[in-house]
């Protein structure tokens, strides 16, 4: 791995260093600790998450599993720092997002953690190799530094033939390839995957998985929300939510389809 040439986050105090081989030393990648997360006031308020307590370490991945309205999503938009919890802590690298500041969240957001969405949310404009550099340019990153970084990272996936290709010149899973691409490059630590297969045939589902699973290798940290117990079942550990609670876990060693959550998404 690159090592990292600044420490990592930075908080209201001393730095948060990184190691010299750009791991965290160790330390765990995500924490959320007794995290609750509620929407709306009075009668009509929502409890999205309610005292969730959850560890990723890193070359981990975890599946999330859960009804629509479980909290899944706000799980990861918590994660991510886009939204405050109520009540709780969450930490990424050993850092409560609380203490840093809006700058530093953003900062954090671009260097450290990357995101997968369902619909690939991959810009039209820009050739496969753009939209993975972009947010290292954004970032300060020089052009043809990102672009070489870019594409190695699409390179890994399988990609380099198409990196000159706009997204709708690539098929379903082509696309979800780049954005795992975009979410992994340059030295991000932490992989946020909201449902990454659902719109994908079987083969291409599990294509994707083995490629988030392959950056675990790398000892990216991932949360992976999906609805697909075959999926889940790669995962190194399964979570499941139901109504904002954290109700089971269980390692891969242990899981097995009978034992997956067999809720109906209504």
């Amino acid at each position: 791995m690159v090592g990292l040439t600044e420490p990592l986050i930075r908080v209201r105090g001393p730095p948060i260093p990184a190691a010299a081989d750009g791991t965290l030393g160790g330390m765990t990648v995500l924490e959320l600790v007794n995290v609750s997360k509620s929407f709306g006031e009075g009668p009509a308020a929502v409890t999205a998450l309610d005292q969730v307590t959850l560890s990723v370490g890193p070359g981990a991945m975890v599946a999330v599993m859960g009804p629509s309205g479980a909290g899944k999503s706000t799980l990861l938009t918590l994660a991510g720092g886009l939204e405050e919890p109520d009540e709780g802590e969450v930490r990424v690298g050993g850092a409560p997002l609380s203490l840093l500041s809006r700058n530093d969240r953003a900062r954090l957001r671009r260097r450290v953690i990357g995101y997968v969405f369902q619909d690939y949310n991959l810009l039209p404009g820009l050739t496969a190799a753009e939209n993975v550099s972009l947010p290292l340019e954004l970032d300060g990153v020089p052009a043809r530094k990102a672009r070489a970084a870019g594409t190695a990272a699409l390179e890994r996936l399988g990609l380099a033939g198409r990196a000159g290709h706009y997204p709708d010149q690539l098929s379903g899973g082509e696309r979800q390839r780049v954005s795992i691409a975009r979410a992994v490059v340059g030295e991000r630590r932490l992989l946020l995957a909201d449902e990454p297969s659902g719109a994908l045939d079987s083969a291409s589902a599990e294509a994707v998985m083995d490629l988030i699973r392959a950056a675990c290798d790398r000892g990216v940290a991932a949360v992976v929300v999906t609805h697909d117990p075959h999926l889940a079942a790669r995962a190194s550990r399964v979570v499941a939510i139901r109504d904002g609670h954290l109700v089971s876990q269980a390692r891969h060693q242990a899981v097995t389809r009978s034992e997956m959550p067999a809720w109906e998404d209504r």
